[in-house]
């Protein structure tokens, strides 16, 4: 009976890293991607909604004179550069889902991430320069984007500022609602949080705390980025903390389309990994054909690998070993 169940477990193991490794870029890239082409259409529509909403003119909120005491922090330059910010967001996590498709060899995996990471972020942005647009808060450092000379002039009837800056560096002053180097932030390392903490199975119940730490780190660096805004006088306190919650929020729904929860027994895979593995079952084929030849080989150094643990096992429980 236990030579029995510990070879079964053995077979299954070894079966589940060997079909890890037969869902190559080369052999199943270009059909995962055929399937999910409608998602990247979307995609670069959202991309082309995100350069719209950022070149449009946000409404040009009402700033009268007594409501200038907030608005006279300095105008500084950015701690964390906005070319920056889709390295961060985007292409750090990228480089890591690139390092465990070379360990695990899942095309799924990578796809999934890499397309549910790019919806978090750009849906994000989407979101992001939408509000800022309708809402029109001034920042903090709108007195000097008005009156780069420190000269006031307001209207005599409505008591509005009559802003004599430059046109562009005023539009941007009315874009402080929420931060949009947060929302990016939290989107896209919200979302490798999600991903690494379900790698590395932090939820197992094993006790390992240890992994919270490599989870963590991701939203440390995201929570820094929205820090930076405050303390650059970009932002409002309240800006970072919408744009943050709003980042993790849509992180969180894009990273469950893809994947089960962290704390999921499976949570280490994507659900289309798994759905694979149950119609190569329930049809009796072989996941990749072209790899067929591979895993027969593979099989049959199993099975003699089995044979000769059986025979170990049957000693061990005669007591002769």
């Amino acid at each position: 009976m236990l030579s029995s169940w510990l070879l079964n477990a053995f077979h299954r193991d070894n079966m589940r890293e060997i079909q890890l490794g037969t869902h190559t870029v080369q052999s199943h890239g270009v059909k995962v991607a055929k399937f999910h082409k409608h998602d990247w259409f979307i995609l670069i529509s959202l991309l082309v909604l995100v350069g719209t909403l950022d070149a449009i003119h946000p409404f040009y909120r009402f700033v009268g004179k007594d409501m200038m005491t907030d608005l006279k922090y300095p105008l500084k330059s950015n701690t964390v550069p906005v070319w920056a910010v889709p390295i961060i967001a985007v292409l750090l996590p990228i480089a890591v889902f690139v390092g465990f498709y070379f360990r695990r060899r899942d095309v799924y995996d990578l796809h999934h991430a890499i397309l549910g990471l790019l919806y978090s972020v750009l849906i994000t942005a989407v979101i992001t320069d939408a509000i800022k647009d309708a809402v029109g808060r001034p920042r903090p450092d709108f007195f000097w984007r008005c009156f780069p000379d420190g000269k006031e002039l307001y209207d005599n009837i409505t008591g509005n500022v009559i802003c004599h800056g430059e046109k562009s560096v005023i539009k941007e002053g009315h874009k402080s609602f929420p931060s949009g180097h947060t929302s990016w932030a939290f989107s896209g390392l919200g979302f490798l949080a999600l991903y690494l903490s379900g790698k590395i199975k932090v939820f197992d119940r094993r006790g390992h705390i240890a992994k919270l730490c490599l989870v963590f780190l991701p939203l440390l660096c995201a929570s820094l980025v929205g820090i930076s805004r405050v303390d650059d006088y970009w932002h409002h306190w309240q800006d970072v903390f919408a744009g943050g919650l709003l980042g993790l929020a849509m992180a969180t729904f894009c990273y469950l389309q893809f994947f089960p929860p962290p704390y999921h027994t499976e949570g280490w895979g994507p659900y289309a990994y798994f759905q694979m593995l149950e119609e190569s079952r329930v049809s009796g084929i072989t996941p990749s054909t072209a790899n067929m030849h591979t895993e027969a080989n593979n099989g049959i150094r199993l099975h003699e690998q089995g044979n000769r643990n059986r025979t170990i096992l049957d000693e061990l429980e005669a007591g002769r070993l």
